[in-house]
């Protein structure tokens, strides 16, 4: 989660912009929207989410009686991957952001959305950063691969390539899928936080969704006003680290004489999956 633009930290966050969660803090009304969220997705997305979410969440426990208290999920988180999470006002300049990653520190929103803002919230809020990112750094390997991005930002900065870095990060930790032998899961925070997109992207017709390949990835924009209009998919999560762990500086050359690959182009490179999931099949079958 991070912005470009901010000079210094806005008043009362510390130098690396983190805050105080102050959980005491929220209302009985934030708790319900949290509830209200969490059992929308919760009823969702069992044979949708990949299994290393569902697992996580399940590990972090987040449901309990509302938002959840950042300190006691740290506790489990420290103990399965050395992560944790630190409450920050809002979107944060790039290079704090990659400074926490390259440190296992998951930088959250504190704020939650309000009741009317169900499924549609353009700035993150506690939600998004908890319920969809959270869960997937109980796991190792993905642990390890954020970590790894985050130490490869500052590289990205000081190249001139944060664009391509930042389209990485966009397509497979927010928008991404996953293929298992069940089929297509869901990876990403984006979709799996939201009601909407978790049926859009495994089920709709209308977006492509192509086997993921790095720089073909880092050569396509995305969009932030609309469901996505392509989705690759990762083959495995020990795949993605692979691809972060790859000298960037040789790509990175290629690509700064590479021209964008329009969102809604399949080359004829592409390996294209059609979509479908066994939940999804169930649903046709019983119509």
């Amino acid at each position: 989660m991070s912005a470009d633009g901010f000079a210094s930290p806005p008043p009362g966050a510390r130098a690396d912009w983190t805050i105080d969660q102050d959980w005491a803090g929220y209302t009985e009304a934030e708790h319900r929207v949290w509830i209200t969220l969490y059992e929308r997705q919760a009823a969702l997305l069992p044979g949708r989410a990949c299994e290393p979410f569902l697992k996580g969440l399940e590990a972090l426990d987040l449901h309990r009686t509302g938002i959840p208290d950042f300190s006691r999920i740290n506790e489990e988180l420290g103990r399965l991957t050395g992560w944790r999470v630190v409450a920050v006002p809002g979107l944060v300049p790039d290079e704090i952001f990659f400074d926490h990653l390259a440190n296992r520190r998951f930088p959250a929103g504190r704020f939650i959305r309000k009741p009317e803002q169900l499924d549609y919230l353009q700035e993150p809020d506690v939600f998004h950063d908890v319920f969809g990112h959270v869960p997937m750094l109980t796991d190792p390997v993905f642990a390890d691969f954020m970590q790894a991005y985050g130490e490869g930002g500052r590289r990205a900065m000081r190249l001139g390539r944060l664009k391509n870095l930042a389209r990485l990060y966009w397509y497979t930790v927010e928008f991404g899928l996953l293929d298992t032998p069940q089929g297509l899961r869901i990876l990403g925070a984006g979709i799996v936080s939201s009601h909407a997109e978790s049926r859009f992207a495994l089920e709709d017709p209308s977006p492509n969704r192509l086997g993921f390949e790095l720089e073909r990835v880092m050569r396509t924009p995305y969009r932030i006003d609309d469901f996505q209009q392509v989705y690759f998919v990762v083959p495995s999560l020990e795949a993605l680290l692979d691809a972060k762990r790859r000298d960037f500086g040789p790509i990175y050359e290629r690509l700064g004489s590479a021209w964008d690959i329009p969102i809604d182009a399949i080359l004829p490179t592409d390996r294209v999956f059609t979509r479908g999931t066994q939940a999804y099949a169930k649903e046709k079958a019983a119509q």
